[in-house]
């Protein structure tokens, strides 16, 4: 299983939001390599949900549960969308900050690719975001 991390800013699709609706399908990327990380995106992968804009902060977890298809809010095959479902918030944020302090998180994808809505998370980040976490 692999871990992955997805932006949203709360204004447009906050974790509360997502948890009400239950599931949802990732849309509206155009970026080719999010897009390629959305590809690679398996069934019952794990992600976390990270506020971006407002908040910076990682605040939940979510899982894969449909793998890559065409993305309904275009025509243009080059984009692709996956399905989501809430799994849980997490204990505590972990902040944008928190992330940037711990030498062990450098080369962390959030962290080095600041503008990509979509990135991978190594299975060493994601313990440590889950220490950080309190979890």
């Amino acid at each position: 299983m692999a871990h992955w991390l997805i932006k949203s800013e709360p204004f447009k699709y906050s974790w509360d939001q997502f948890v009400k609706d239950k599931q949802t399908f990732w849309d509206g990327v155009r970026n080719y390599a999010a897009r390629n990380n959305l590809r690679d995106m398996k069934k019952g992968d794990e992600v976390f949900f990270y506020h971006s804009n407002e908040g910076l902060e990682i605040v939940g977890i979510a899982k894969v549960v449909k793998e890559a298809y065409q993305d309904p809010t275009t025509d243009e095959d080059a984009w692709v969308v996956v399905d989501f479902k809430p799994v849980r918030k997490i204990k505590k944020p972990v902040t944008l900050a928190q992330m940037k302090a711990d030498k062990r998180l450098t080369n962390m994808d959030l962290l080095r690719l600041g503008r990509l809505s979509v990135g991978k998370v190594t299975d060493e980040e994601w313990k440590i975001v889950l220490e950080l976490a309190g979890e």
